[in-house]
């Protein structure tokens, strides 16, 4: 590690983390990206009419039931409906469960996507890496995260990262391959800055916009002078490849963490009681209203995780058996929470005109089987499961897709990883020919040739 809060010393290893990097003011998290974003400008690959609008993905971690919640089928027999009922929406056009009756009160300004797929392994990561970049992590690439490539192309607006996540990126899925919430072959630069605390707890504080606790407040605003320790005692450092994320992030991590803006924009305690409380005083509901006020304050992406890891947590994950989560706790703990929190989201971006200029998209990683198993869960199931976006352009209370009568795989206009996130570059103003500097140098699109936007949904 190298570390500048002593005199005369320094250590490196392998590699040199964020918190590593905070120790001198840096954030590997952020990199300013004007130039490219100039460029992209310039080439016309950014629709200018688009060019203010944000995103926020809310990660359903653990997978939902879809015949639970968004597809239900009450024609079909009992082990494949499940307990539960469909109730009316505000849209004549879509009834969902009556375990989410706040989404129903607002399924006028959301339109549901029933018939999404993948091809990938049915397990949590690989899932977790297809919806958030487009792609399967194969041959060795990592491709980066959908707001990765929007921090790399359009860079910051504010003192505030272009892309955040929400409360922490995601721990372990099993698979043992990339959750998909990084940069990818960008580089670490344009990892998401990631919050790393609950804003729910009453002393919540962002630990990345605090100086290290052995630098005091008076030596915090002599920060800078320490680049010239860097450039006195490791001058052999300085040729490698995190020495020049340290001269590139050095100024963004002295903004944040000195910026009144930014710090305003994670104090939720300037948010009225009731606001919180409609929201829910939980991880899950605070973390949707602290990306209304990034968005608010500038923050171009933000990815919220509604659970950190299948393991030992109440999730979306329903095998029916401990370590796991049954169908009653989902009925119970975490539709509750969600649609309560959802909700709140979707009618405060409407009341303050914010919901036309942020795309709001909830995505997982895969489905759950039609059959409910003999511990009365549903097992993981990629060949269909449904997604669901609103504002950024969408038109709500439409329902584009089908699944078949039982919802076990798409019966009309399937929807893979890549169309989704052709999706969300669409509402955001990318041209979807648009190019990164993959591996080796080489030209790499931001979606595969023959992905698309979902058109029915604009």
């Amino acid at each position: 590690m190298l570390k500048f809060t002593g005199r005369g010393t320094a250590h490196t290893c392998s590699g040199v983390t964020r918190r590593d990097f905070l120790q001198v003011g840096t954030l590997g998290a952020m990199g300013l990206s004007l130039p490219q974003y100039l460029e992209a400008k310039e080439k016309g690959l950014v629709d200018k009419k688009n060019d203010n609008r944000s995103a926020i993905m809310i990660f359903n971690l653990g997978a939902p039931s879809q015949l639970d919640t968004f597809d239900m089928k009450p024609d079909a027999p009992a082990e494949i409906r499940g307990p539960f009922k469909p109730i009316n929406t505000a849209s004549p056009d879509i009834d969902i469960s009556e375990i989410l009756p706040m989404h129903a009160k607002v399924a006028d300004k959301f339109s549901l996507v029933r018939s999404c797929y993948h091809t990938a392994a049915a397990v949590h990561d690989a899932g977790w890496q297809m919806m958030q970049t487009g792609r399967l992590f194969t041959g060795g690439i990592n491709t980066p995260h959908i707001g990765s490539v929007v921090d790399y192309l359009r860079g910051r607006k504010t003192d505030l990262p272009a892309n955040v996540v929400l409360p922490e990126t995601m721990g372990r899925g099993g698979g043992n391959l990339p959750n998909g919430q990084a940069g990818g072959f960008l580089g670490k630069a344009h990892d998401p800055f990631a919050l790393m605390a609950d804003p729910s707890k009453p002393n919540f504080r962002v630990p990345d916009m605090l100086p290290p606790k052995e630098i005091g407040t008076a030596r915090l605003e002599r920060r800078k002078k320490i680049r010239e320790v860097v450039d006195d005692t490791i001058n052999y450092f300085e040729s490698t490849e995190d020495a020049k994320l340290l001269n590139g992030n050095f100024h963004s991590a002295y903004r944040l963490m000195t910026s009144k803006e930014a710090r305003e924009a994670f104090d939720l305690s300037k948010e009225p009681k009731k606001v919180r409380e409609r929201y829910g005083m939980n991880r899950f509901g605070q973390c949707c209203l602290l990306s209304r006020r990034l968005v608010e304050a500038g923050v171009r992406f933000v990815t919220i995780n509604t659970f950190l890891t299948v393991f030992n947590e109440i999730t979306w994950d329903i095998h029916g058996s401990k370590p796991f989560t049954s169908i009653e706790g989902m009925k119970n703990i975490v539709a509750p929470m969600y649609d309560q929190a959802y909700s709140a989201l979707i009618e405060d971006l409407y009341d303050r005109g914010m919901l036309d200029e942020t795309l709001v998209c909830n995505v997982a990683e895969f489905g759950r089987t039609p059959k409910v198993n003999p511990a009365g869960g549903r097992d993981h199931w990629p060949q269909c499961f449904t997604c669901y976006f609103a504002g950024g352009g969408v038109q709500g209370g439409r329902v584009v897709g089908s699944s078949d009568p039982i919802g076990g795989v798409p019966a009309d206009q399937p929807v893979s990883p890549g169309d989704l996130a052709a999706t969300v570059y669409h509402s955001l103003g990318f041209d979807l020919h648009t190019v990164l500097p993959g591996p080796s140098g080489r030209p790499f699109p931001i979606v595969d040739v023959g992905n698309h936007e979902i058109r029915e949904l604009f």
